[in-house]
């Protein structure tokens, strides 16, 4: 079997698992997190408070990106499908204009912001590098389907897209109009658990450094206001249509 067919192959596999990525990282995480506070004891408490903002800064911009993404694609593709490629049609506007895997970009940035508030040099150089074995191996089994689906229109657009460093030129304008309650349906527990994430990573961090389990009132806040939010526009999406936009 041929190198490019074989991880192809891999990132079949991949795909179907990939919601569990996180777990990989766990042991080393464990680990890390027994030698950080690294800011704080260079810089003081308040500066390390402004890096702990821009984190979740980070953060939030990867689900930004996501939300302009999802916004503006039809129905049919793959989104949070997690057993099998999937895509009625074949994605080349908006920001699928600028680069192939905007998805996975956003992603990465929001997985790059929770590395750097671990605040360990060499936990977010591994958890970058094992991320970029996961998920080019997923983005070479997306794109394999995605050639055998559509041929020759396929293969134009990848040959004049990059796949994960946008060109600066080129931008076509989305074929469908943005929609806040596609972004709302499907991107919906997005900001909850990158505040929950944040939030633990900052409680277990605190306990290791201060020997007390003690979360800090703005992090409580922002936890139970995005879960609040989270709760109520699930039940929105289960219960009623509202969130329903047709060919979306």
């Amino acid at each position: 079997m041929m190198i490019r067919d074989s991880l192809a192959r891999q990132g079949r596999t991949l795909f179907r698992w990939r919601s569990y990525f996180p777990l990989v990282l766990l042991p080393l995480l464990l680990v890390a997190l027994y030698h950080t506070g690294t800011i704080g004891r260079l810089f003081g408490e308040e500066i390390e408070e402004g890096w702990d903002g821009l984190c979740l800064l980070v953060g939030l911009s990867g689900l930004a990106l996501r939300c302009a993404t999802v916004g503006f694609v039809p129905a049919g593709t793959s989104g949070r499908n997690t057993h099998e490629q999937r895509a009625e049609v074949l994605n080349t506007t908006g920001l699928y204009s600028l680069l192939r895997h905007p998805l996975y970009v956003a992603n990465f940035v929001v997985f790059f912001g929770m590395t750097m508030m671990v605040q360990v040099w060499w936990f977010t150089a591994i958890a970058v590098l094992i991320y970029w074995l996961y998920y080019e191996r997923i983005a070479m089994a997306e794109e394999a389907f995605l050639e055998t689906k559509f041929g020759q229109p396929y293969r134009d657009w990848a040959e004049r897209t990059p796949a994960f460093v946008p060109r600066l030129r080129g931008w076509k304008r989305p074929a469908l109009g943005f929609s806040w309650r596609t972004v709302l349906r499907r991107e919906h527990n997005g900001l909850f658990l990158i505040v929950a994430i944040y939030s633990v990573i900052e409680l277990v961090s605190d306990a290791i450094l201060e020997g007390h389990w003690e979360l800090e009132t703005n992090w409580v806040i922002l936890l139970l206001a995005t879960g609040l939010t989270f709760l109520v526009i699930n039940q929105i999406k289960k219960r009623t249509r509202l969130l329903h936009t047709p060919g979306r």
